[in-house]
């Protein structure tokens, strides 16, 4: 959605115009459930938590800063949910421990362990998202959840090139420090930093 476009919606759906707040909500809502849906694995899941992050920006709508992209707010609130619904401690269906990862000896206690790991390592990407400024914030969601090149980065956000691997490369070292700094993400940090965000400021 071009940019002076989408701000002139924001502004009428905050004066209570229903009409721009559909067609604003219309134009994220594909994103935002491939978003979801690459993070869930579920298509259930993604509609379900995709519905409860429209309702929390209908709810917050005046508090949105117009300063950054509605997407980038609207992926973080998505993403905080997921990371909410994942972290509920929930039984093990007996179907998910007989399914075809039971063939590859994975039994109860390897189940749970995976959604511990799993838990934990958002947790420390939520922390660490936490650290970052606004910018930085915006341009790693665009460039890790949304998948975004470099350069469409810079494109949609009117900044040079070289600025926008600079974000990327400070908020790559920010994120490993603050999880280093909280104690609780020895491992989570480690992966971060030689995983997940190889690529960054190259």
């Amino acid at each position: 959605m071009e940019r002076n476009f989408e701000l002139g919606l924001i502004q009428r759906a905050k004066r209570g115009d229903a009409e721009a707040l559909e067609a604003l909500i219309n134009g994220h809502r594909l994103s935002l459930h491939h978003f979801l849906l690459r993070l869930t694995r579920r298509e259930d899941v993604a509609e379900d938590i995709a519905q409860e992050a429209f309702v929390r920006v209908l709810r917050n709508l005046d508090r949105f800063d117009e300063r950054f992209r509605f997407s980038t707010w609207l992926f973080t609130i998505a993403r905080r949910l997921w990371i909410n619904y994942i972290q509920k401690f929930r039984p093990v269906p007996d179907s998910d421990i007989i399914d075809g990862r039971a063939g590859h000896g994975e039994g109860p206690r390897d189940v749970a362990e995976m959604n511990e790991r799993r838990g934990r390592a958002s947790q420390a990407v939520a922390h660490a998202l936490d650290s970052l400024n606004p910018r930085q914030r915006e341009i790693v969601e665009l460039f890790h959840g949304r998948q975004l090149a470099i350069q469409e980065i810079a494109h949609r956000l009117d900044l040079p090139l070289g600025t926008v691997k600079s974000h990327l490369f400070r908020a790559r070292r920010r994120m490993g420090a603050a999880l280093i700094e909280d104690g609780r993400f020895g491992d989570e940090a480690a992966i971060l930093g030689t995983e997940q965000f190889e690529s960054v400021g190259k």
